[in-house]
Order: structure tokens, then C-alpha cells, then sequence
């Protein structure tokens, strides 16, 4: 991707500029989550794309469309993680990726029979990274709605439908 096309985050970095001990700390586990994981980019993508779902983080997902495109995730799986891990199509892998996501942000926890199907694929360390995952896009997509980090201009054609919409409606007054 271009330099001038890639989307630095930078209204995500000021606000967390804001508390640069805290920022030091969440960039430094977060960094083990986009550089050192032990999943794949595209598992990765999966779980957070769901969590922006879930969360409502229309910048979350904004961002992480970018990724998942790169990750090689087509336009209709990006669909697909919207509806979640009934959508057809999914493998048996991802879609308890999915399923994994929604249990952890509904309940706090993986469902037995989504676990057994994670821990015939993953190790140990994976499956820590897939909560840790979870957990951290679900705080930070909890922080940008209660910042209200707006998105950067080059993130809002990537906005989920609805909220290009609403953006739409708004601009016509």
C-alpha cells in the first residue's frame, strides 16, 4: 500500500498521548497482539473485525477492514464476520474464531464445545493470544466510543454501511 494511502491512527494516538504511561503500556501489549502473536494476521482480523461489530467501534473497523484486506480476507467474508458464525461459509476454524469472540464478549468466557473445537487446532500460547486478542480490541473499541475518536478522513470510506449512512443523512441539513 502507498505511503499516502496507509491510516496512522493519529486521532487514536492523540488521545492516548494524553496518559503516556498508559499509552506506553497498552502500545507495548498491543504490539505483541499485531507483531508477536501467535495467530495468523488473517485470525486475528477475523476476532477483531467481530469485536468492532460487537462493540459498535465504527472505528475499529475502519481500521481493521484496511488490515483485513491485506490479510487477503475477501469482501464477502468482511460481510460474513458482520453476521457472525452462522454466516455461511465459514470454515470449522474460523467460524469458532467467531464464535469464540461473540462468547468471550457475551459471556466473559469460551463455550466447552467452542474451546474443544480451538484446542484441536491450537496450542496453548494461540489459544491465551485468541482471549488476549479479544479482550484487548474489545477495552480499546470501549475507549474510542467513550473518546469519541472520530475517523480520520481516510478511514470514512471504510465506516460500516450504517454509518456511512447516517454521515449521508447528516450532510444533507
Amino acid at each position: 500500500m502507498p505511503e499516502e494511502e496507509r491510516q496512522p491512527g493519529t486521532n487514536l494516538l492523540g488521545t492516548l498521548a494524553r496518559h503516556p504511561s498508559l499509552a506506553m503500556a497498552f502500545l507495548s501489549f498491543n504490539k505483541h497482539l499485531l507483531a508477536q502473536s501467535t495467530l495468523s494476521i488473517r485470525q486475528r482480523e477475523l476476532m477483531v473485525l467481530r469485536v468492532a461489530t460487537l462493540r459498535h467501534s465504527d472505528y475499529e473497523w475502519a481500521q481493521h477492514v484496511i488490515l483485513a484486506d491485506r490479510a487477503g480476507i475477501t469482501a464477502d467474508e468482511i460481510t460474513g464476520i458482520a453476521e457472525g458464525p452462522a454466516a455461511p461459509g465459514w470454515s470449522d476454524i474460523d467460524r469458532a474464531l467467531l464464535a469464540a469472540t461473540d462468547e468471550l464478549i457475551g459471556e466473559g468466557a469460551v463455550s466447552d464445545e467452542t474451546w474443544r473445537v480451538l484446542s484441536g487446532e491450537f496450542g496453548e500460547q494461540q489459544l491465551m493470544d485468541i482471549v488476549f486478542t479479544v479482550g484487548c480490541y474489545a477495552m480499546l473499541a470501549t475507549a474510542l466510543r467513550s473518546f469519541d475518536v472520530q475517523p480520520e478522513p481516510g478511514l470514512v470510506p471504510y465506516l460500516p454501511e450504517h454509518t456511512l449512512a447516517a454521515r449521508s443523512l447528516t450532510s444533507r441539513d
